[in-house]
């Protein structure tokens, strides 16, 4: 195990990301399609919030049927904005940051991503999927 590695040997860096004005139906593509928990919310390349599935997840009670027993598309994430969902004020890391110090962050917050930024700017997002296959490596 490197000491002092920096997380930007783990992190991923094509970080699929959204925009505010995004549709929730288009974060929930997003979130099957690329088979991830996670999606930065960026204006321009600054971040100003996450979404995780889980955030949609909370929202998919709200689906109903009609009296006639066709289920009905009722789209309850045409109800609130990936702004209104999000989560904000999100704790970042800089690419120079140790992996250990990533996973001390990860693991007293229990967060399960973290974006990555240097100078304001979205460089990528480490998980502890990430972490959890950097160490498996070691062994």
């Amino acid at each position: 195990m490197i000491r002092k590695a920096p997380i930007s040997m783990i992190m991923t860096q094509d970080v699929i990301s959204l925009k505010k004005s995004d549709k929730l139906e288009t974060a929930e593509h997003l979130f099957k399609k690329h088979k991830i928990r996670h999606i930065p919310v960026v204006n321009g390349n600054v971040i100003v919030g996450m979404l995780s599935y889980s955030d949609l997840l909370r929202l998919s009670f709200a689906d109903i049927t009609n009296d006639d027993d066709s289920v009905a598309d009722v789209m309850v994430y045409n109800m609130f904005t990936i702004d209104q969902v999000m989560k904000r004020n999100i704790v970042t890391v800089s690419s120079a940051n140790s992996i250990k110090e990533v996973a001390e962050i990860l693991a007293s917050k229990e967060f399960h991503a973290l974006p990555v930024v240097d100078n304001n700017k979205l460089k990528g997002i480490v998980t502890t999927t990430d972490l959890i296959k950097y160490l498996l490596k070691q062994f």
